[in-house]
């Protein structure tokens, strides 16, 4: 069996593929072979023996492409480890209380229970005011109502990939 994990994710405006890279790094560090790469350019996963799939959330949420992949690939995601990410909820507090307790979106629960990912984690999000157009920042700022800024916590993110890598290590 091949020993190349797949860190693929889809984002928006970069921060989601940004967290993508930190895991990438992190599992890089510890031995494992590495490719990191948005949904939209991964094409086989055969040549995987695990996946890690992020994608960015907006308003609950995810991006089409990381729905798509999720379901193009449930049979053969089914066949190994997967481990899910979301990036999206700003503000203070719990990430998944952000997302009123999800950490997938409903629609999507049914392929999520399909695979059965080792593990979902939920990580805040980046929302910069400078990427954004006028009607998306007052969506954000009067309807959504979300505060605009970098959440991401790092330390936690490293913390999780740091778990991913030593399970499929063997630790």
């Amino acid at each position: 069996m091949n020993n190349n994990i797949l860190v693929t994710y889809a984002s928006s405006y970069g921060a989601t593929q940004e967290i993508a890279e930190k895991i990438g790094e992190v599992l890089q560090s510890t031995g494992l072979q590495v490719q990191i790469l948005p949904v939209n350019e991964v094409y086989h996963l055969a040549q995987y023996r695990a996946v890690v799939l992020g994608s960015a959330v907006y308003i609950g949420a995810w991006l089409k492409e990381a729905v798509q992949f999720l379901k193009a690939n449930e049979k053969t995601l089914a066949d190994r480890p997967v481990w899910l990410f979301a990036s999206g909820p700003t503000g203070e507090g719990d990430p998944v209380e952000l997302l009123e307790g999800r950490r997938v979106p409903s629609a999507l629960q049914p392929v999520v229970d399909s695979i059965q990912p080792r593990e979902i984690a939920v990580f805040h999000g980046y929302i910069n005011p400078d990427k954004l157009n006028f009607i998306q920042k007052l969506a954000i700022t009067k309807m959504v109502k979300k505060p605009m800024g970098d959440f991401r916590d790092w330390e936690s993110i490293s913390a999780w990939a740091a778990s991913v890598a030593d399970t499929l290590n063997g630790n």
